[in-house]
C-alpha cells in the first residue's frame, strides 16, 4: 500500500500563482524521499496540503494517506484529525512551547490518546511518560528531559520535536526544511535521526530539502519541483549537476553547495540500503525493542 498518493493536485493562491500545478505522487510505506526545489518552488505547499492544513484548488483531485481519503476535489475530509494522528509533521522553527519543559513538549504527540480530564489537568499516564522517556533517549536527549524547550540549542529542539513524533506512534513523517536554521553538525545530527525513524522504525519519511548533497547523502529517491510541477522523480544518484542545471538553469545554484562531493556518499548509500533491506527484519526489530515495548504498555 502507498503511504501517500497523490492525483492532479493543484494549488492556486489569492494573487494567481500557480503554487502547485498537476501533481502525481506515489510514496510507498517505509521510503525516505527527498523533496527538493528553489525557492519558491512549491515544497512547503505541497507537505501542507498532504498534511491536510490546506486545501486544495476546487477541482477534480485527490489526497490519501495510508488508503484513507484526507482531501478531495478542494475539500479537507470530514475525519482529518483521526487521520492526521498517523502524521507526524516536522516543522523549520521546531514548533516546541518555550515554557513547558522538554518533557511535557514530547508528552503533547500523545494527546489524541488521553482522555480530556487529563489534558486539561496535564496528567499523563505513566505508560506515556516512559514511552516519551524511550523516545527522548533514543533521539540522544534523554539527559535534558526536566529542561525547559527555550533553554536548548536549535538542534536539540528539533531532536524533541523527532521525539514527539515517536510518542505520536507516527506512521508518516514530514518535514519541512527541518535543517534549515541548524549549524553543520547539528544538520547532520538531526538528518541522521531523521533516517533512524526510518530505518529502525519503519516511518515513511519526505524531507523537503534545499541542499542537494544532503538530499542525496540520506534519501536514494529524490523529488524535485519547479514552478509548482515535478520535474525530476527518480534516484538521488542521478541528479548530476549538469542535470540539476538542465533542471533548474541558473536557480540550480541554489542547490549546488556540495553535489558533486556528494557522488561519492551515494554509492556507500545505495550498498547499506541493500544491506538494509537484506536484515531489515531482525535488525529492526532488535533495535526498536525498548520503544516496541513502551509504545505496548
Amino acid at each position: 500500500m502507498d503511504a501517500i498518493r497523490i492525483e492532479r493536485l493543484c494549488k492556486t493562491f489569492n494573487n494567481g500563482r500557480k503554487a502547485l500545478d498537476s501533481i502525481d505522487l506515489k510514496v510507498g510505506e517505509g521510503e525516505m524521499v527527498a523533496l527538493i526545489g528553489a525557492s519558491g518552488s512549491g515544497k512547503s505547499t505541497l507537505l501542507r496540503h498532504i498534511a491536510g492544513f490546506t486545501a486544495s484548488d476546487l477541482a477534480p483531485s485527490h489526497i490519501t494517506l495510508l488508503g484513507r481519503p484526507i482531501q478531495q476535489n478542494g475539500k479537507i475530509a470530514h475525519e482529518v484529525r483521526r487521520i492526521r494522528r498517523d502524521v507526524a509533521f516536522v516543522f523549520q522553527q521546531f514548533n516546541l512551547v518555550g515554557r513547558l519543559t522538554v518533557r511535557t513538549n514530547v508528552l503533547l504527540g500523545a494527546l489524541s490518546r488521553v482522555p480530556l480530564w487529563r489534558r486539561l489537568i496535564g496528567r499523563f499516564p505513566r505508560a506515556e511518560h516512559e514511552l516519551a522517556m524511550v523516545s527522548l533517549c533514543a533521539m540522544g536527549i534523554g539527559d535534558h528531559v526536566n529542561e525547559r524547550a527555550s533553554t536548548l540549542s536549535g538542534g536539540q529542539q528539533q531532536r524533541a520535536a523527532l521525539a514527539r513524533a515517536l510518542v505520536q506512534r507516527a506512521r508518516i513523517v514530514l518535514a519541512d526544511e527541518p535543517i534549515a536554521s541548524l549549524d553543520p553538525e547539528s544538520s547532520r545530527r538531526v538528518m541522521e535521526l531523521l533516517q533512524s525513524l526510518n530505518e529502525d522504525h519503519g516511518l515513511t519519511v519526505v524531507v523537503s530539502l534545499h541542499q542537494i548533497d544532503v538530499a542525496m547523502k540520506y534519501c536514494a529517491r529524490t523529488v524535485a519541483l519547479r514552478e509548482g510541477r515535478v520535474v525530476y522523480d527518480g534516484p538521488s544518484a542521478q541528479l548530476t549537476p549538469s542535470l540539476l542545471r538542465d533542471l533548474y538553469g541558473a536557480a540550480a545554484e541554489e542547490l549546488l553547495t556540495d553535489a558533486e562531493s556528494a557522488q561519492r556518499d551515494v554509492a556507500k548509500q545505495a550498498e547499506r540500503v541493500a544491506d538494509r533491506a537484506a536484515v531489515r527484519p531482525e535488525g529492526a526489530s532488535a533495535r526498536s525493542a525498548a520503544f516496541a515495548s513502551a509504545a505496548s504498555s
